[in-house]
């Protein structure tokens, strides 16, 4: 048996050991806590998205990819291109099947509710194939530069070309054509001659409606979309 100032003595060891391990716990989980933050790797894919400059498409079902799932269409393509050669641009995809000129022009305000740095407009087949007047499609196209300049200053955009089967006969075809590179000679805008260039008319480069690329057709338009932007971005 241990006499009262032994077991006295026993207790203040146990009790001074103790608070020196807690002591010691407390410390070394500051210096670890430190030790993380201080050590933590910046995220620089967040810090990059915040600073990436916006590229716009905006246009039909052409550039919604009609008929394929999202990322087979030729604006998730460039983005790839662009990931690819970690350029700091995040493309938006503002395609909606069946926009003519006019109801595009009617949904711009909501849609440039950010500042864009890069504008590709590819509108206008859906009027050719209406037979909408050629006054009325030149005038809308117009307008929507306009706004879009006036919007964003600043902003670099693009005009995609396009052209229509001679339904209505060649007269109106090849002054339909005629509208966009006079358009974008007019505004100093970059054209691309004809979005479809390669696609159009071969049929296994086309959906079942012969108008709306496949899969590998849209690798192709993105390609001619990106011999113009890669020179602007």
């Amino acid at each position: 048996m241990y006499s009262k100032a032994t077991r006295i003595l026993l207790m203040f060891c146990y009790f001074l050991v103790l608070v020196i391990g807690i002591s010691c716990r407390e410390n070394t989980t500051k210096k670890t806590t430190v030790t993380e933050e201080t050590e933590k790797p910046t995220n620089n894919s967040q810090a990059k998205t915040s600073e990436d400059k916006l590229i716009m498409f905006f246009g039909n079902s052409l550039t919604a990819g009609m008929g394929l799932e999202m990322e087979e269409g030729f604006p998730a393509l460039i983005q790839k291109r662009l990931d690819s050669l970690e350029l700091p641009y995040e493309v938006i995809n503002a395609g909606l099947s069946g926009e003519t000129t006019a109801s595009g022009k009617n949904r711009l305000e909501w849609v440039l509710n950010q500042k864009v740095d890069i504008f590709v407009l590819e509108l206008g087949a859906n009027d050719g194939l209406r037979g909408v007047p050629l006054s009325e499609t030149r005038n809308n196209l117009q307008d929507i530069i306009d706004f879009v300049k006036d919007k964003n200053p600043g902003v670099k955009i693009v005009l995609a070309g396009m052209q229509i089967p001679p339904n209505l006969g060649t007269d109106y075809t090849r002054e339909f054509q005629k509208i966009f590179p006079e358009l974008a000679e007019k505004n100093n805008v970059e054209f691309i001659p004809f979005l479809l260039e390669g696609v159009a008319g071969i049929p296994e480069l086309n959906q079942g409606d012969g108008i709306h690329p496949t899969e590998k057709g849209q690798k192709i338009v993105a390609q001619n979309v990106w011999e113009v932007l890669k020179n602007i971005l």
